[in-house]
Protein backbone atom coordinates (compact mmCIF):
# COMPACT_ATOMS: atom_id res chain seq x y z
CA UNK A 1 0.00 0.00 0.00
CA UNK A 2 1.55 3.65 -0.84
CA UNK A 3 2.48 5.49 2.08
CA UNK A 4 1.54 9.12 0.91
CA UNK A 5 -0.67 10.23 -1.02
CA UNK A 6 -2.63 13.17 -3.08
CA UNK A 7 0.04 14.78 0.03
CA UNK A 8 -1.55 13.21 2.99
CA UNK A 9 0.64 10.68 5.19
CA UNK A 10 -2.21 7.91 5.30
CA UNK A 11 -0.24 6.22 8.22
CA UNK A 12 -0.68 9.34 10.27
CA UNK A 13 -4.81 9.20 9.29
CA UNK A 14 -5.10 5.91 9.53
CA UNK A 15 -4.01 6.22 13.28
CA UNK A 16 -6.21 9.20 14.22
CA UNK A 17 -9.18 7.59 12.19
CA UNK A 18 -8.50 4.53 14.46
CA UNK A 19 -8.02 6.79 17.45
CA UNK A 20 -11.32 8.27 16.32
CA UNK A 21 -13.17 4.63 16.44
CA UNK A 22 -11.51 3.64 20.23
CA UNK A 23 -13.27 7.10 21.97
CA UNK A 24 -16.54 5.21 20.25
CA UNK A 25 -15.77 2.00 21.23
CA UNK A 26 -15.74 3.48 24.82
CA UNK A 27 -18.99 4.64 24.66
CA UNK A 28 -20.52 1.62 22.79
CA UNK A 29 -19.77 -0.16 25.63
CA UNK A 30 -21.66 1.44 28.03
CA UNK A 31 -25.02 2.81 28.68
CA UNK A 32 -25.48 5.99 26.78
CA UNK A 33 -28.15 8.73 25.58
CA UNK A 34 -29.44 9.78 22.27
CA UNK A 35 -30.35 13.07 20.98
CA UNK A 36 -32.09 13.74 18.10
CA UNK A 37 -30.98 16.95 15.26
CA UNK A 38 -33.70 19.28 13.61
CA UNK A 39 -34.60 16.05 11.09
CA UNK A 40 -35.10 13.71 13.60
CA UNK A 41 -31.70 11.70 12.39
CA UNK A 42 -29.89 10.10 16.13
CA UNK A 43 -26.87 11.88 17.47
CA UNK A 44 -24.75 10.27 19.99
CA UNK A 45 -22.00 11.43 22.62
CA UNK A 46 -19.73 9.33 20.57
CA UNK A 47 -20.68 11.25 17.24
CA UNK A 48 -19.14 14.40 19.13
CA UNK A 49 -16.26 12.95 21.13
CA UNK A 50 -15.12 11.01 17.23
CA UNK A 51 -15.34 13.91 15.57
CA UNK A 52 -13.42 16.24 18.07
CA UNK A 53 -10.60 13.46 17.60
CA UNK A 54 -10.21 14.33 14.10
CA UNK A 55 -10.94 17.69 14.26
CA UNK A 56 -7.70 18.45 16.70
CA UNK A 57 -5.68 16.06 14.12
CA UNK A 58 -6.22 17.98 11.16
CA UNK A 59 -5.75 21.48 13.13
CA UNK A 60 -2.47 20.13 14.19
CA UNK A 61 -1.18 18.27 10.70
CA UNK A 62 -3.36 19.84 8.06
CA UNK A 63 -4.65 23.45 9.37
CA UNK A 64 -4.47 24.67 5.37
CA UNK A 65 -7.19 22.14 4.20
CA UNK A 66 -10.78 23.32 4.97
CA UNK A 67 -13.21 20.65 6.37
CA UNK A 68 -16.80 19.96 6.03
CA UNK A 69 -18.37 17.45 9.07
CA UNK A 70 -21.34 16.31 9.79
CA UNK A 71 -21.30 17.39 12.91
CA UNK A 72 -19.75 21.04 12.28
CA UNK A 73 -21.48 23.80 11.61
CA UNK A 74 -22.90 24.08 8.47
CA UNK A 75 -20.64 26.30 5.84
CA UNK A 76 -22.37 28.42 3.54
CA UNK A 77 -22.17 27.30 -0.34
CA UNK A 78 -21.17 31.02 -0.95
CA UNK A 79 -17.48 30.21 1.15
CA UNK A 80 -16.80 27.00 0.11
CA UNK A 81 -18.26 27.01 -3.40
CA UNK A 82 -14.67 27.71 -4.89
CA UNK A 83 -12.20 25.47 -2.45
CA UNK A 84 -10.15 22.99 -4.87
CA UNK A 85 -9.49 20.54 -1.97
CA UNK A 86 -11.16 19.69 1.48
CA UNK A 87 -11.65 17.11 4.19
CA UNK A 88 -15.17 15.10 4.21
CA UNK A 89 -15.95 13.94 7.82
CA UNK A 90 -18.35 11.49 9.18
CA UNK A 91 -17.27 10.80 12.38
CA UNK A 92 -19.89 8.20 13.16
CA UNK A 93 -21.55 6.52 10.01
CA UNK A 94 -24.05 4.29 11.24
CA UNK A 95 -25.68 6.12 14.22
CA UNK A 96 -28.69 3.60 13.74
CA UNK A 97 -26.54 0.70 13.72
CA UNK A 98 -24.29 1.93 16.79
CA UNK A 99 -27.75 2.40 18.96
CA UNK A 100 -28.66 -1.07 17.38
CA UNK A 101 -25.32 -2.34 18.75
CA UNK A 102 -24.76 -4.73 15.96
CA UNK A 103 -21.28 -3.33 14.94
CA UNK A 104 -21.94 -1.95 11.36
CA UNK A 105 -20.74 1.65 11.79
CA UNK A 106 -17.97 3.18 10.31
CA UNK A 107 -15.40 6.19 10.70
CA UNK A 108 -15.12 7.75 7.47
CA UNK A 109 -13.25 10.28 6.19
CA UNK A 110 -12.37 11.29 2.48
CA UNK A 111 -10.33 14.03 1.18
CA UNK A 112 -12.32 15.43 -1.97
CA UNK A 113 -10.42 17.54 -5.04
CA UNK A 114 -12.86 19.74 -6.92
CA UNK A 115 -15.94 17.60 -6.90
CA UNK A 116 -14.27 13.91 -6.38
CA UNK A 117 -12.85 12.17 -3.60
CA UNK A 118 -9.49 11.25 -4.19
CA UNK A 119 -8.85 9.44 -1.05
CA UNK A 120 -10.87 7.83 1.25
CA UNK A 121 -10.16 5.93 4.95
CA UNK A 122 -13.60 3.81 5.91
CA UNK A 123 -12.56 2.33 9.28
CA UNK A 124 -15.01 -0.35 11.39
CA UNK A 125 -14.25 -0.25 14.99
CA UNK A 126 -15.84 -3.48 15.90
CA UNK A 127 -13.49 -5.71 13.92
CA UNK A 128 -10.44 -2.88 13.46
CA UNK A 129 -11.06 -3.08 9.85
CA UNK A 130 -9.44 -0.84 7.27
CA UNK A 131 -11.02 0.00 3.88
CA UNK A 132 -8.34 2.61 2.08
CA UNK A 133 -9.11 3.73 -1.50
CA UNK A 134 -7.06 6.59 -3.59
CA UNK A 135 -7.74 7.53 -7.04
CA UNK A 136 -5.06 6.44 -9.51
CA UNK A 137 -3.22 4.44 -6.93
CA UNK A 138 -5.77 1.62 -5.75
CA UNK A 139 -7.69 0.50 -2.67
CA UNK A 140 -6.68 -1.91 0.06
CA UNK A 141 -8.93 -3.70 3.01
CA UNK A 142 -6.65 -4.14 6.10
CA UNK A 143 -7.71 -6.32 8.84
CA UNK A 144 -6.37 -6.18 12.00
CA UNK A 145 -2.70 -7.36 12.65
CA UNK A 146 -2.45 -8.42 8.78
CA UNK A 147 -1.39 -7.33 5.88
CA UNK A 148 -2.96 -5.02 3.23
CA UNK A 149 -4.98 -7.01 0.29
CA UNK A 150 -5.31 -5.42 -2.81
CA UNK A 151 -8.99 -4.72 -4.03
CA UNK A 152 -9.14 -5.77 -7.97
CA UNK A 153 -12.18 -4.64 -9.89
CA UNK A 154 -14.82 -7.07 -10.39
CA UNK A 155 -17.33 -8.08 -13.58
CA UNK A 156 -20.06 -5.39 -14.18
CA UNK A 157 -23.53 -6.82 -12.80
CA UNK A 158 -25.13 -5.93 -16.07
CA UNK A 159 -23.13 -8.66 -17.80
CA UNK A 160 -23.37 -11.28 -14.57
CA UNK A 161 -26.20 -14.46 -14.66
CA UNK A 162 -26.14 -14.18 -10.88
CA UNK A 163 -26.16 -10.88 -9.25
CA UNK A 164 -25.17 -10.09 -6.03
CA UNK A 165 -27.05 -7.06 -4.78
CA UNK A 166 -26.59 -5.45 -1.06
CA UNK A 167 -29.02 -2.85 0.32
CA UNK A 168 -29.22 -1.17 3.97
CA UNK A 169 -30.69 -2.85 7.04
CA UNK A 170 -32.22 0.41 7.73
CA UNK A 171 -33.30 2.31 4.76
CA UNK A 172 -34.55 -0.44 2.12
CA UNK A 173 -37.24 0.68 -0.41
CA UNK A 174 -39.38 0.16 -2.59
CA UNK A 175 -37.64 1.43 -5.47
CA UNK A 176 -34.72 -0.94 -4.40
CA UNK A 177 -37.16 -3.67 -4.31
CA UNK A 178 -38.28 -2.87 -8.30
CA UNK A 179 -34.56 -2.73 -8.84
CA UNK A 180 -34.28 -6.07 -7.93
CA UNK A 181 -37.22 -7.26 -9.36
CA UNK A 182 -36.06 -5.73 -12.93
CA UNK A 183 -32.83 -8.19 -12.52
CA UNK A 184 -34.99 -10.96 -12.52
CA UNK A 185 -37.04 -9.84 -15.04
CA UNK A 186 -33.78 -9.84 -17.10
CA UNK A 187 -33.99 -13.51 -16.28
CA UNK A 188 -30.87 -12.70 -13.53
CA UNK A 189 -30.88 -14.91 -10.34
CA UNK A 190 -30.40 -12.41 -7.47
CA UNK A 191 -28.48 -12.63 -3.88
CA UNK A 192 -29.78 -10.46 -1.78
CA UNK A 193 -27.16 -8.88 1.50
CA UNK A 194 -27.60 -6.94 4.12
CA UNK A 195 -25.38 -4.18 5.77
CA UNK A 196 -25.00 -1.19 7.95
CA UNK A 197 -23.38 2.17 6.59
CA UNK A 198 -20.33 2.96 4.10
CA UNK A 199 -19.82 -1.02 4.32
CA UNK A 200 -22.10 -1.37 1.50
CA UNK A 201 -20.04 0.38 -0.60
CA UNK A 202 -16.94 -1.42 0.62
CA UNK A 203 -18.26 -4.76 -0.39
CA UNK A 204 -19.26 -3.91 -3.59
CA UNK A 205 -15.47 -2.78 -3.35
CA UNK A 206 -13.84 -5.54 -2.46
CA UNK A 207 -16.11 -7.91 -4.53
CA UNK A 208 -18.12 -9.57 -1.98
CA UNK A 209 -20.97 -7.92 -3.70
CA UNK A 210 -21.60 -6.61 -7.43
CA UNK A 211 -23.87 -4.10 -7.31
CA UNK A 212 -25.23 -1.35 -4.35
CA UNK A 213 -28.46 0.38 -5.32
CA UNK A 214 -29.10 3.42 -3.50
CA UNK A 215 -32.51 4.79 -3.41
CA UNK A 216 -32.62 6.66 -1.10
CA UNK A 217 -31.23 9.73 0.21
CA UNK A 218 -28.12 10.44 2.18
CA UNK A 219 -25.27 13.21 2.72
CA UNK A 220 -22.20 13.54 0.84
CA UNK A 221 -20.59 12.85 3.78
CA UNK A 222 -21.84 9.64 3.90
CA UNK A 223 -20.30 8.27 0.88
CA UNK A 224 -17.25 10.31 0.35
CA UNK A 225 -14.99 8.19 2.12
CA UNK A 226 -16.11 4.78 0.90
CA UNK A 227 -16.71 6.32 -2.59
CA UNK A 228 -13.16 6.26 -2.77
CA UNK A 229 -12.20 3.28 -2.00
CA UNK A 230 -14.83 2.23 -4.78
CA UNK A 231 -12.93 4.19 -7.23
CA UNK A 232 -9.76 2.89 -6.48
CA UNK A 233 -10.99 -0.65 -6.64
CA UNK A 234 -11.66 0.28 -10.24
CA UNK A 235 -15.35 0.52 -9.47
CA UNK A 236 -18.03 3.59 -10.04
CA UNK A 237 -20.43 5.29 -8.68
CA UNK A 238 -23.30 7.45 -10.44
CA UNK A 239 -26.14 9.30 -10.41
CA UNK A 240 -29.02 6.96 -10.92
CA UNK A 241 -30.91 9.06 -13.41
CA UNK A 242 -28.20 10.90 -14.97
CA UNK A 243 -25.33 7.60 -15.05
CA UNK A 244 -22.61 10.91 -14.48
CA UNK A 245 -20.42 10.39 -11.52
CA UNK A 246 -21.55 11.45 -8.25
CA UNK A 247 -20.37 14.86 -7.16
CA UNK A 248 -19.40 16.69 -4.32
CA UNK A 249 -19.68 20.31 -3.18
CA UNK A 250 -22.75 21.01 -4.46
CA UNK A 251 -24.88 23.77 -3.23
CA UNK A 252 -27.42 20.83 -1.48
CA UNK A 253 -25.22 18.30 0.00
CA UNK A 254 -28.19 15.71 -0.01
CA UNK A 255 -26.83 13.22 -2.85
CA UNK A 256 -29.16 12.17 -5.23
CA UNK A 257 -30.18 8.23 -5.81
CA UNK A 258 -27.12 6.52 -7.37
CA UNK A 259 -25.77 3.03 -7.97
CA UNK A 260 -22.02 1.57 -6.63
CA UNK A 261 -21.42 -1.00 -9.88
Amino acid sequence: MVEEAKGIRLAGLMDAVKKAGEVILEIYAKDFEVEYKGDDSPLTEADRKANAVLMDFFAAEYPEIKIISEENKEIAYADRKDWDRFWLVDPLDGTKEFIKKNGEFTVNVALVEGNEPVLGVVYRPTTGTFHVGVVGEGAWMIESGKEPIKLEPGTNYRELDKVRVVASRSHLSADVEKFVEDLKQQGKEVDFLSAGSSLKLCLVAENQADVYPRLGPTMEWDTGAAHAVALGAGRKVINAESGEPLAYNKENLLNPYFIVE
